[in-house]
């Protein structure tokens, strides 16, 4: 076993255990199994959310997250926490290059085989709702030829609330099936996400 898989089996169980002492973790789905990379696509409201994914996708999936430079990398001790419990990516936030950034991160990861988590709303929503998908996430499965897989997340808002305290309370993670990118939209993929927070599967392109 290399040094990365052992890295990424002791994330999921660390997580799994936090996951559970904060309330406890459901989760409806899985991963398809692949030989190759692909995109996982989720909403986002809370900072629970990347431990509720560590916790509840396989570890032979060598999950990684695209997080921006600007906030987790800027300051050591947020670089420090992000890179050895997450094992996120750092991505520059420009306007002009941010595709590029996210492109030129991810690639290596997806060609390895690897799962790349990438919130398309681009930052944590704290009503409750589903904000609009951008399309860096749609562009990047298309470009690097791997699926993407919708997954809705459940109760991270509750546990840890964007700019509140922690609170105990049941999370849940559903994950969708795998979508040839180059059949939706990033609307399309947003309404994906949305029906499976609402239990209600949205018939798309399958790649098994």
């Amino acid at each position: 076993m290399t040094a990365m898989a052992i890295a990424c089996r002791c994330r999921h169980w660390l997580w799994r255990l936090v996951c559970a002492l904060s309330g406890g973790l459901t989760v409806t789905g899985s991963l398809p199994a692949r030989t190759r990379g692909c995109v996982v696509v989720a909403n986002h409201s809370s900072h629970a959310d990347t431990a509720a994914l560590l916790a509840a996708l396989p570890p032979t999936a060598r999950p990684v997250f695209a997080a921006a430079a600007d906030y987790w990398f800027d300051v050591p001790v947020r670089r420090l926490l992000v890179t050895s419990l997450a094992g996120a990516l750092p991505v520059r936030r420009t306007t002009a290059g941010t595709y590029a950034a996210l492109l030129a991160a991810a690639q290596p990861a997806l060609a390895a085989g690897r799962a790349v988590v990438i919130y398309p709303e681009g930052t944590r929503r704290s009503d409750g709702t589903i904000g609009e998908f951008r399309c860096g996430a749609l562009r990047l499965a298309r470009d690097c030829a791997v699926p993407v897989v919708p997954v809705a997340l459940s109760g991270t808002g509750r546990v840890l609330p964007k700019h509140g305290r922690f609170h105990r309370a049941p999370m849940r993670v559903r994950v969708g099936e795998s979508i040839d990118p180059h059949t939706v939209t990033a609307a399309q993929l947003r309404a994906h996400v949305v029906a499976l927070r609402q239990c209600r599967p949205q018939e798309g392109a399958r790649i098994r």
